[in-house]
């Protein structure tokens, strides 16, 4: 043995408390799903959910601040950055589990299927509709889902950012095939889901293992160390570098890595969808801050530019296949795409003015697209969602107010002046000049304008087109929680555009990271 002993590394479970709650919550819904009756199961996971999420967020609160520091051995951060994005996360989460747990006054939620594991129309899912089987597996594994996320914005080592990478996408990959109707497409959206999902962390782990080649440790602050202390070693750093990105932007949807985007937004159920859309860009994207600001930012002449025209190309190709959809679903997973390019924006300032941009814009876009696929999940035709452009015309005269408030909410997503979208753009685009990155924030000008078209044509369908066209479509009544879901979303939008200071204040008083 040499003489040497294992020593315990110092972990502060106080500074984790709040990723410590949202696990056992998970593990205490896992055990509700074995030992509770299919009547109790409901009524059960969806205020333990809750709670679950509420108690994490007093805790982080309330002990977060006086606990910032680096812990378990350097493999866990919590500074500014971690607090607020995991504070983000979790609210965010409530939110999604609100729309997920709507039943439309039936048995179980509404959009998912009784037996997952069942062929589409198959006698076995059938008999688990008949006798009234439930699906509130989906609480415990949203849950786990949320605490990798937690988890992914805090990692401060390579290893523990795969581990909480797996965590937050295996149970995804699982509720974006439990999709009650549309089975197939549901089934389809979770396989491509998974197989490009493992490509990309196959694509990670072999960046982690070119820097830890380059560097000799996992840890951020020993491969920041060594890029100002190691010469002639680019052949393992700048691939390494490209290589963790490649799994970090397929999280975010953004260009060339976004060909699972529309197919998976579009085949999972459409609360499933919001919640995806909106945390997983939050966790993503406070992961990538972390190792390009922390661990690699001494190589910024090498990635700065890649990561520059990934943006452009997101903006792009987001805006330009917008407008040629025809399913709603689809039209916003496009929109997600030029809003990742949009948020890459103020990741390539590489200022403190650049994250903070980015975790306001984070903000604003997940408050935008929760009760935007909330709204979605409520226009009906003949039993099923009423996705298709065309079916949606005349919706204002059938129902206004839902009309309305989807309205202000493709407005946001378009930029236009008191709302959030605009505010989070402005923020963006001043972070990219300011660093000499104004072509860039002209591209994502431009990109704005060509998405705000299809927002637009959408616009005049719903108000102006004629409601003979969509004789069968219907607004489904929604329960409290979804219409909390969405005043909630709505009204944060609104005040995030007329008054948005004390979050823009906020931000930039937790944008630093702590190395």
């Amino acid at each position: 043995m040499g003489g040497s002993m294992f020593v315990a590394p110092e972990i502060n479970y106080t500074a984790l408390l709040p990723m410590i709650i949202v696990f056992v919550g998970g593990l205490v819904g896992v055990t509700v799903e074995g030992f509770a009756s299919r009547r109790t199961r409901y009524a059960v996971q969806v205020p333990l959910s809750i709670a679950t999420l509420v108690l994490a967020l007093l805790a982080l609160v309330l002990l977060g601040q006086d606990n910032e520091g680096i812990t378990a051995a350097g493999t866990v951060a919590v500074d500014g950055v971690t607090l607020a994005l995991q504070g983000l996360v979790l609210v965010l989460s409530i939110l999604g589990l609100l729309v997920m747990s709507e039943r439309f006054g039936g048995e179980q939620p509404d959009a998912f299927t009784q037996s997952g594991v069942s062929t589409p129309g198959s006698a076995e899912e059938t008999l688990a509709t008949k006798v009234g089987a439930t699906t509130t597996e989906v609480y415990p594994l949203t849950l786990m889902s949320v605490g990798g996320m937690m988890l992914f914005v805090a990692a401060n080592d390579l290893i523990l950012l795969f581990v909480a990478l797996e965590i937050l996408s295996l149970p995804l990959y699982v509720l974006a095939g439990l999709a009650r109707r549309r089975r197939l497409l549901s089934q389809e959206a979770s396989l491509k889901y998974f197989l490009l999902g493992s490509f990309s962390s196959a694509f990670y782990l072999f960046g982690a293992v070119l820097l830890y080649g380059y560097a000799g440790s996992t840890r951020f602050s020993d491969i920041a160390a060594a890029i100002s202390s190691n010469v002639g070693m680019d052949g393992l750093l700048v691939p390494g570098v490209l290589l963790v990105s490649v799994g970090l932007l397929f999280k975010v949807g953004a260009v060339p890595f976004h060909a699972w985007t529309p197919d998976v937004y579009q085949g999972a159920p459409t609360p499933v969808t919001g919640f995806m859309a909106a945390c997983t860009k939050v966790a993503a994207f406070g992961a990538m801050l972390r190792v390009l600001y922390v661990a690699v930012e001494g190589a910024r002449l090498e990635w700065q530019p890649v990561i520059a025209v990934v943006a452009a190309l997101s903006m792009v190709v987001g805006a330009l296949l917008a407008i040629v959809q025809t399913d709603v679903k689809r039209i916003l997973a496009y929109s997600s795409i030029a809003h990742a390019g949009f948020i890459l924006t103020g990741v390539v300032a590489l200022d403190v003015a650049g994250v903070s941009s980015t975790m306001f814009y984070l903000a604003t876009y997940g408050f935008m697209t929760i009760p935007a696929f909330a709204i979605v999940a409520l226009v009906r035709s003949s039993g099923t969602e009423a996705t298709l452009v065309d079916q949606w015309a005349g919706l204002g005269r059938r129902s206004p107010w839902i009309a309305a408030s989807f309205t202000f909410l493709l407005m946001a997503f378009a930029g236009i002046p008191l709302t959030s979208g605009f505010t989070g753009k402005f923020a963006v685009f001043s972070a990219a000049v300011s660093q000499g990155w104004a072509w860039l924030a002209v591209v994502g000008v431009l990109a704005s304008a060509v998405t705000a078209y299809i927002y637009f044509v959408l616009v005049v369908q719903m108000w102006l087109g004629d409601p003979g066209d969509a004789a069968g479509t219907v607004v489904a009544r929604p329960s409290w929680m979804t219409s909390f879901a969405i005043l909630v979303g709505v009204a944060i939008t609104l005040a995030l555009g007329v008054m948005p200071s004390p979050v823009l204040d906020l931000a930039q008083s937790t944008a630093a990271f702590l190395r």
